[in-house]
């Protein structure tokens, strides 16, 4: 007669555990502190892509900028200069456009006489010149509205006008000397004007006197 013997079966606080230290089984990665691939990993990437070949430099594409479009602005319209200008009363020819007299010398009104001596002395150096010689007289009006506009945005005091003395002209009459100093007499920025000195043309132009800062 056999007696069986049940397996008796050992509690959790019966059974002996190993000693174990969690660093112990968990090994922390070495660190890498030369920052070089290891003699290991080289190999299995060079296994991996032994047979990559570089590509040759001529069939590289050097990426090139995006060229811009240029911005295309309008240019400043001119501003329109207002033809204020009388040549006179009307008449029948050319020449009877011009006043009778061409004043030798022309001062504004509450001007003292000392401005037109300052002015034949030269006190204030000429700065620019126009030369109206050649043109018939809408062309000459309008050249000399336009030339005392510009002398008046630059801040010019003295400027020089070149109308000549009439020798070469139809019947030897001064037509455009007349109608220049009859349309300088007219002008808002001009203050006076005198014979230019021999040197620079003597009867045949005339020294003009411009406001300042007008």
């Amino acid at each position: 007669m056999r007696t069986s013997i049940s397996p008796r079966w050992l509690s959790s606080e019966e059974i002996p555990l190993p000693n174990y230290n969690v660093r112990d089984v968990v090994k922390k990665p070495e660190k890498n502190l030369t920052g070089k691939i290891a003699p290991d990993d080289a190999a299995l990437f060079r296994a991996a892509v032994g047979g990559v070949q570089p590509l040759a430099e001529q069939n590289r594409v050097t990426p090139q900028p995006v060229p811009r479009k240029p911005v295309l602005r309008s240019p400043a319209a001119a501003p329109e200069i207002i033809d204020s200008l009388s040549d006179g009363c009307p008449a029948n020819s050319f020449s009877d456009f011009a006043p009778e007299n061409a004043a030798d010398e022309f001062l504004g009104n509450g001007l003292s006489r000392m401005t037109l001596r300052k002015l034949r002395r030269g006190t204030w150096p000429i700065q620019d010149s126009l030369d109206l010689h050649g043109n018939h007289t809408d062309a000459a009006r309008k050249l000399l509205q336009e030339f005392l506009h510009e002398a008046a945005q630059r801040n010019l005091r003295c400027v020089l006008v070149i109308h000549g003395k009439g020798l070469n002209s139809r019947g030897g009459e001064a037509v455009l000397r007349k109608l220049a100093r009859h349309w300088l007499t007219q002008h808002p920025h001009v203050l006076a004007y005198c014979d230019a000195p021999t040197q620079y043309g003597g009867s045949g132009a005339v020294l003009v006197l411009l406001k300042a800062g007008s």
